[in-house]
């Protein structure tokens, strides 16, 4: 994996931190309490899809098939809420 690919994953975990921790899932680090904050968690996987579809047909099968599954994970968690 070249750099450019790790800074793709790190980007896509960075998001996929955000909307767990919007979701109640994972503990806010600055708060280091679980916290429900559902645009938070609306608003990094929105990001996510967006970066899906402005790089489709420029990723290697591999981060294309990791980005899909982190955005299905997500949603499947996020509509598990409601």
């Amino acid at each position: 994996m070249n750099k450019t690919d790790e800074l793709f994953i790190q980007l896509v975990a960075i998001f996929q931190s955000s909307a767990l921790q919007g979701m109640g899932k994972i503990k806010n680090p600055v708060t280091n309490a679980v916290e429900q904050n559902h645009e938070q968690a609306t608003h990094a996987i929105s990001m996510l899809d967006m970066l899906r579809e402005k790089t489709q047909g420029n990723l290697s099968d591999s981060l294309q098939r990791t980005l899909s599954q982190v955005i299905s994970e997500l949603k499947l968690n996020f509509s598990e809420l409601k």
